[in-house]
């Protein structure tokens, strides 16, 4: 398998060598040459493999021969080492839970994945190599747990001052050793702007070698199809393909269910919940693509206003607009939705949601009340606790802590301020040397 740039389809580079860049260096995300068709087998019987075998089978065509099979089957068992539970709330709506890693959101199995692979393909390099990402609130904690110690490889996460929970802070900033946490006073468009001007800095590059862990590396991208078949793995009605919505704000988890649904998973409809920042969901209504500076919201890790994967769904489609529309729609929620969504969930159910995830369930709901017959799931993204400064005085209730974050919260938090001017993020790449 090949990628290309989406800014210039004619260069084309492997897996490994998409991994290690990250990003191309005119600036385009890559994309793979052809999206595979999975065995018909996987679709109708795929309680009939084990989540390691079928994980495999998805991302195999995707490496290619860059990983020998073996390394390739440790990789993905050491990346899913923990459940993906589907669970009914009502009869139509359930919950894909992606709470269940170590560092309590979905985006640990991307980190593991691509942290498992770049540190196969730089052993025994000379050269350092910087992974440098910016997040909004959960990637930061996946990316330092991913990488944590792990040989030739250092870590540089910029996040927002003041704009993610306290429980994603202290994930990202208390760690030490090969990862450090730059707290940039702006937002998180400034942090991912500011990481795009270093990957295009070629005095930069010429001097460090740099590769990103946000979700514009194919590595960290596409095994987030894994969960989309793992849900259809539980599925109860195969005859009834369910509707997925997917609380949305850089777009690379939709993105990852669109292309296993290209692959041949199916979907019966894709819905990208988004919050305040509507940016996805005013195009697909208008068709006038408009970046914007971000609103800050409850569901912060949503905060997006120039979501950088939706370049990607746009090719998945062939930048048809009529196509996507009718895979896909959008809908975007309140801050006071949020909150009496999260209300009635934990009152109604006994169903206790983070911010994004109540976003996903009241988009699903809308969408199911408008089309009868029609089932699904939403994908509650990070464990509630992660939000517990948001949750718990919508709910007046202390939110139990899992083992994981209680060992955090007497650790001393670690970061360097920066402005975010990108002058400043580039002297301390520099100093680094």
């Amino acid at each position: 398998m090949q990628y290309y740039s989406l800014n210039n389809p004619s260069a084309r580079v492997s897996f490994k060598e998409a991994t290690i860049r990250g990003q191309a260096p005119d600036k385009g995300l890559y994309f793979p040459e052809r999206i595979p068709a999975l065995p018909d087998e996987i679709i109708t019987n795929p309680a009939g493999f084990s989540r390691e075998e079928l994980a495999f089978r998805v991302i195999q065509p995707y490496v290619g021969n860059t990983l020998p099979e073996e390394v390739l089957r440790r990789i993905v068992a050491e990346t899913i080492r923990f459940d993906f539970p589907l669970v009914p709330l009502t009869d139509t709506i359930s919950s894909l839970e992606l709470f269940h890693g170590p560092t309590l959101a979905f985006k640990d199995v991307g980190a593991r994945f691509m942290s498992r692979c770049l540190g196969h393909f730089v052993r025994g390099n000379d050269q350092p190599v910087t992974v440098l990402v910016a997040t909004s609130g959960d990637t930061g904690g996946a990316v330092a747990s991913g990488f944590y110690d792990v040989e030739g490889i250092q870590v540089v996460i910029l996040y927002p001052s003041g704009k993610v929970s306290s429980v994603q802070e202290l994930q990202l900033t208390t760690l030490g050793k090969n990862i450090t946490a730059l707290e940039v006073d702006g937002s998180f468009d400034d942090c991912q702007q500011m990481v795009k001007e270093a990957f295009a800095d070629p005095a930069l590059n010429k001097q460090r070698f740099l590769t990103s862990a946000n979700s514009i590396n194919v590595a960290r991208w596409l095994p987030q199809q894994f969960y989309y078949f793992f849900a259809w793995q539980q599925w109860n009605d195969k005859t009834n393909p369910p509707v997925i919505s997917v609380p949305s704000g850089n777009f690379g988890n939709i993105c990852a269910g669109l292309m296993a649904h290209s692959s041949g998973l199916p979907v019966k409809h894709f819905i990208a919940a988004c919050n305040a920042n509507s940016i996805v969901t005013d195009y697909l209504q208008t068709g006038d693509y408009k970046t914007r500076t971000a609103i800050p919201t409850l569901s912060n890790a949503m905060d997006v206003g120039n979501p950088s994967n939706f370049v990607r769904i746009l090719e998945i489609f062939q930048k048809e607009l009529p196509a996507l529309k009718k895979v896909l729609s959008s809908v975007s929620i309140t801050d006071e939705e949020t909150r009496r969504t999260i209300r009635d969930l934990y009152t109604l159910h006994q169903y206790l949601p983070d911010p994004h995830g109540a976003v996903g369930y009241l988009a699903l709901e809308r969408y199911l009340s408008a089309h009868p017959g029609q089932k699904g799931f939403f994908l509650e993204t990070a464990h509630p606790v992660k939000f517990y400064d948001t949750v718990e005085p919508i709910l007046n209730e202390k939110i139990p802590l899992p083992p994981a974050v209680a060992a955090l919260l007497d650790k001393p938090k670690h970061s360097k301020k920066l402005s975010a001017r990108y002058s400043e993020l580039k002297e301390f790449l520099l100093s680094l040397m």
